[in-house]
């Protein structure tokens, strides 16, 4: 007797990605007012249902305390009553904003009679990899719900139980709507080979993005042959002009490191000019002292501050995402420019000065997403800019940059009308 091949076993990527699938065409199909019912629906269901996000959260931290994540990365992961309010009001915001859905971007008319509407559409599946963020479960899943995308979440093991109640909590608040579940996906599995298997599921996924550290982004860009838009690595710099003002320049440095460090448009690197430095580099650094961070700098730097410990060319191009700060003290703009250009990711870059001519150089030069005149660089940020949220912060050139909001988050198709027109 011969026995029956047992079909293989569809992996959890695969089943997931497939239903995220189907549940696109459904999904393309609702009016904004169902989609603004969604995310009302998510918004409460996230509060109502807080306790049992933070007690997922808790298991989370545990568990990562006991494998010795760092302080400021164990902040990037716990979430407490204010940050649960803060996701949901990501929801609520996405509700005021215009759906981008069926916006007709342009009209042609051809002299043979024919009329062309350009209109925004859905990228149809998104696939979303991130890292220690529960947050960037909410805010994925409500962009690409806004927008008419069904969204394969695969967060970070850190994170797992977090993103996972969270997923739970929004699956059934959908499904008191009667809406499609399945829209909103996450992957359990912890191990490397369900991201490797996401990164090659052309005809399921249309689009990947990454969200997390220089090596999870440069994996995915450099291994995956589904459409990538990439987003980037924050070694983000503030250069203090010698003619900036000492308040605003000290008030501005604090915010951009310390304020909350272990995020992407958090300040890694001060360059300081060395007319600036000279009257006031110590008042920095007790300024920096006081909120408990490391610094590390140039030899320019060490000759004033003498406990200083070097900074390396490893540490310039680091991004520490913790209470550590590398200094180094410039002659003029276009060493400040030089430097930003050779360490730089990117992503955001501010200059604090009073001199509008060294301003407009710096806006007009530097290459970023986002670039500051004395402001700090963590407004960089889809909350911040008024777009509710963001599926991450692109540092590409190609259909999306910076923080990611919900146009960003569509494609386009021309529809073209005729009474009967054919090409000769």
């Amino acid at each position: 007797m011969i026995d029956k091949v047992k079909p293989q076993e569809t992996s959890e990527v695969r089943r997931k990605a497939t239903l995220a699938k189907v549940a696109a065409k459904q999904l393309a199909l609702l009016t904004t007012a169902q989609k603004n019912e969604a995310l009302e629906a998510m918004a409460t269901a996230l509060i109502v249902n807080e306790l049992e996000i933070i007690d997922a959260n808790q298991l989370d931290l545990a568990r990562g305390k006991e494998n010795g994540i760092s302080e400021s990365l164990l902040d990037r992961l716990a979430l407490n009553s204010a940050r649960i309010a803060a996701m949901a009001e990501g929801l609520r915001q996405l509700i005021d904003l215009p759906d981008p859905i069926g916006e007709v971007l342009e009209q042609i008319d051809r002299p043979n009679g024919l009329h062309i509407k350009k209109v925004a559409v859905p990228l149809g599946v998104i696939g979303m990899i991130y890292e220690a963020r529960p947050n960037v479960t909410v805010d994925a899943a409500g962009l690409s719900f806004k927008t008419g995308n069904a969204v394969v979440l695969r967060g970070g093991s850190a994170a797992i139980d977090s993103c996972q109640a969270i997923v739970n909590v929004l699956h059934r608040a959908l499904a008191s709507l009667g809406l499609p579940v399945d829209a909103i996906q996450f992957i359990a599995d912890p191990r490397r080979s369900s991201v490797d298997e996401m990164l090659k599921l052309n005809g399921l996924l249309d689009v990947l993005i990454p969200r997390g550290g220089a090596s999870l982004i440069q994996n995915v860009v450099q291994n995956a042959t589904v459409p990538v838009i990439e987003t980037g690595a924050g070694i983000c710099h503030t250069f203090i002009d010698a003619s900036a003002d000492l308040e605003m320049a000290l008030a501005i440095a604090v915010n951009a490191k310390a304020q909350r460090p272990s995020v992407c448009n958090a300040m890694e690197t001060l360059l300081v000019h060395a007319e600036f430095a000279k009257q006031h580099l110590p008042a920095i650094a007790s300024a920096m002292g006081a909120k408990s961070v490391e610094l590390r700098g140039c030899e320019q730097t060490i000759a004033l501050l003498p406990n200083v410990h070097e900074a390396t060319e490893q540490d310039f191009a680091t991004e520490y995402n913790d209470y550590i700060l590398n200094i180094r003290v410039v002659a003029t703009l276009d060493e400040a420019l030089d430097h930003i250009a050779r360490y730089g990711t990117l992503h955001s870059e501010c200059i604090v000065t009073n001199d509008e001519h060294n301003a407009r150089r710096f806006l007009q030069e530097v290459d970023a997403a986002a670039v500051y005149h004395n402001a700090s660089t963590r407004f960089t940020d889809g909350f911040e800019f008024g777009f509710g949220a963001e599926i991450g912060i692109s540092t590409q050139k190609l259909h999306a940059r910076g923080p990611m909001g919900l146009p960003a988050l569509t494609s386009v198709k021309y529809n073209i009308y005729g009474h009967g027109q054919v090409r000769g």
